[in-house]
């Protein structure tokens, strides 16, 4: 059994974690993900299949047509390579949070852990595309079919764990009002 003070050090120690992650989270999106990124970016097209919410067989022949053999390798080695690190960073970044804001209840960490999952098999299967089209010039409609359904699960479980957070946000927010009430009123009784 916790005593109130290791339980606030717990809560500390989980906080230092989730501030930490955060940071790194920021960090290695500006110092990695953007540079090693420029190399299959274009101005005026979307730059990236899993950032929308789903895709179409045309959308990722246009996608992977408007870009050459090399941009395609590179976007083939940013999945396999920094986007699935990206994943971790943020799946941890999350699951530090939650477990700030539900110390409880952690059964929640399942849903930012299934985002990362569903992130890595999301790109497993955009590799097979790009590896499809560079060896045959063909996409699979299987393969895009399978790509968007992991994608729109990724966002789904992504979504359900920014509601997480903001309801844990909103709980602490009003434990802290509510604390501060209480002060407030015992200081007024005892005067």
């Amino acid at each position: 059994m916790l005593t109130a003070k290791s339980e606030h050090s717990e809560t500390r120690k989980i906080l230092s974690f989730a501030l930490g992650s955060t940071l790194v989270f920021l960090l290695y999106s500006v110092l990695v993900l953007e540079p090693v990124g420029k190399c299959f970016r274009l101005d005026d097209s979307s730059n990236s299949l899993g950032l929308t919410f789903t895709y179409t067989l045309e959308m990722v022949q246009e996608f992977f047509n408007l870009r050459s053999q090399n941009q395609l390798d590179c976007y083939s080695d940013f999945l396999l390579i920094w986007d699935v690190i990206f994943a971790v960073i943020y799946a941890s970044m999350y699951c530090f949070w939650t477990m700030y804001f539900f110390e409880n209840r952690r059964i929640l960490l399942a849903v930012p852990v299934l985002a990362m999952v569903a992130d890595w098999a999301e790109n497993f299967t955009e590799i097979l595309m790009v590896n499809n089209h560079l060896d045959s010039g063909t996409i699979s409609v299987t393969l895009v079919s399978v790509g968007s359904f992991i994608n729109v699960f990724k966002w789904t479980m992504l979504s359900l764990t920014y509601l997480i957070i903001l309801a844990g946000i909103i709980n602490k927010i009003k434990s802290i009002l509510t604390k501060t009430k209480n002060i407030e009123e015992r200081v007024s009784d005892s005067t």
